[in-house]
This record gives structure tokens, sequence and C-alpha cells, in this order.
């Protein structure tokens, strides 16, 4: 099975500023491993095409697009003391998450079934009408309502491994049913969100589900949370499609938190939600690149990841 592959890691767009950890050199170093590797064969590179944005736009506040926008044709500034934005950033921005609604087309469609995107700006702390952790535009949120608004899905899975809590995804899904929203992540640790009493709202009530695990934990008891708490909530569920936040910052060798897995934990993980999208959505994978901080960490789990995905 190929894996079709968007390349929006934007690095002359969304620049970096000196030393900061959320750079294009964390993916790009990473997928030059990948694309230089056995797996290479089996990846199919996509260059997405002209696209309905209007997911973006449900999904954010037009104050809060515009406000991007003007940051940036202003010359750029911080929103917070993580997170900036260059002169090219609002375009970056759109561009991606843009690129994502196109991979989402994708797997809908039935025209690839598995498709990664390796973009940047990151996505899942940006809520509705706020910026905040490295991100701009909610990439994942973006992808997932534009399946339920274009194509009719009523049950769309999102599962985030990335190690901080994605707030934003969180926020922007909390009252609805047809996005379910999953979470594993380091706690206590930024944002500072993601309790397991945080199980949605009204018409979402027991669609977000929180697995935080305590700084320090390694793989057997990370792994056997997600066996026993997210796998049967996915196949109660059922979804249409899978979309995972795969950030590769719980591994060990990562800098900016203090979870212990390897990549051969991500690699199972990938198997297992690889599985449930083959018994109940036709196989329907969009994976998203998020946080990882370590490029080697990055590339070693990146090449289990994509070798996973490619089984199916």
């Amino acid at each position: 099975m190929k894996v079709g592959l968007i390349d929006m890691i934007q690095e002359t767009g969304h620049p970096a500023p000196p030393g900061h950890p959320e750079n294009s050199l964390r993916l790009r170093a990473a997928l030059k491993v990948l694309l230089a590797s056995d797996l290479a064969s089996g990846i199919v590179t996509i260059t997405p095409g002209e696209t309905d944005t209007a997911a973006i736009f449900r999904v954010h506040a037009d104050y809060y697009i515009r406000e991007l926008e003007k940051i940036s044709r202003e010359g750029g500034g911080y929103f917070d003391s993580d997170t900036y934005i260059s002169s090219g950033s609002f375009a970056a921005a759109m561009e991606t998450a843009s690129a994502t609604i196109w991979a989402a087309e994708q797997i809908a469609e039935g025209t690839q079934r598995k498709v990664l995107l390796a973009g940047r700006p990151p996505g899942h702390h940006a809520e509705r009408d706020r910026a905040m952790g490295f991100c701009l535009i909610n990439n994942t949120a973006v992808a997932a309502e534009h399946l339920v608004g274009k194509y009719n899905f009523d049950r769309v899975a999102i599962v985030d491994w990335d190690v901080h809590h994605g707030n934003g995804t969180q926020s922007i899904f909390y009252e609805r049913a047809d996005i379910l929203y999953i979470s594993l992540h380091q706690s206590p640790l930024f944002p500072g969100t993601g309790a397991t009493w945080e199980k949605g709202d009204g018409p979402g009530r027991g669609y977000n589900l929180n697995v935080p695990v305590a700084p320090g934990t390694g793989e057997e008891e990370y792994l056997e949370a997600f066996n026993n708490e997210v796998l049967p909530v996915l196949d109660r569920y059922c979804p249409q499609a899978v979309i995972i936040t795969a950030g590769f910052d719980a591994h060990t060798d990562d800098p900016l938190a203090g979870l212990n897995l390897t990549e051969k934990n991500f690699g199972y993980m990938t198997r297992a939600l690889a599985d449930i999208a083959d018994k109940y959505s036709e196989g329907r994978v969009l994976s998203l690149l998020e946080g990882g901080y370590n490029p080697e960490a990055n590339a070693r789990s990146l090449y289990e990841h994509i070798r996973e995905l490619q089984k199916n």
C-alpha cells in the first residue's frame, strides 16, 4: 500500500526565530531520512490543487483570520512568548491548511487511502480565535470539519498522541458528536488542559476522551492505556475516517517533554489505528505531523509510522 505524502514544511514561508524549537529542520531532516530509506518506493508525493477552503472559516472566527493576516502583513510579531508569526506566516498557514483540506479529500474520495501531511505551522493548540503553542491554524480541526461539511461524515475520529494536550482541537469540537477527539498526553505539561473529567458538553458529552499520563511514564504503562482506553472507544464509535495528530515529542529523546516512548511504540499505535480504519472506514487515515523536537528521534519515529501505514 502506497502512502501519499504532502510536503508543506514551509522553510521560507514560516521561518523560525534563531534558537526556536519549532523550526523546519525538525521535520525536514526526518523527511529526508524517510525518502532515502527502503520505504521510499511506497510513498507517492502529492501536489495539492485548488480546493474549497470554507472549512478554515468554519473552524476559526473571521476576525481571528483577519488578525493573523494583519499581523503578518505588518511584518510579524509574537502572540505570546512562544508563538511567532513572520511576514510570510499567514500565507504559509493558509497554504498548509488548504493542503490539509486537499488531503482530506483524497482519503474521502478514495484517491489515496492513507495520506501523511508534513506541515508547518503546526496546529492543534490553535483555538477558534487564539494562536498559541507555536500554532496558528488548527489543521487537524480543519480536516475533520471538511470531512463532515463536504462529505457528510458523521463519525470522524481524531487521535492525538502529541505529548502536549490539543486544547484547540478539543475546544473546537467539545459540543459535537460527529467528531470524536481522543488525546494521550503528559500531565502536568503545557497547556495545562486535558483532564479526564473533560468529556465534552451537550451533544458532545462522551465524545471527548483525555488520557493524561505522568512525567516519566514508559511504554508499558502508556500502551496499556492506549489498548484499554483508546481502542475500545474507537471500536464503539466505528469511525468513517481516522485522523492522527502525529506529534513524536513523547519520544524518550525529545527535549521538551518527559515521557519515555520509543519509535517502535509509535509504530504499534499506527498499526492499531490503521486496523481500526480498515475495519470501519475503508482504510481512510490522514496523519498530520505536529510536535517532535529531536530530528533524529522524529526520523526514527516517522519511519516506523510510515512502515506500518504501508502494510494496509
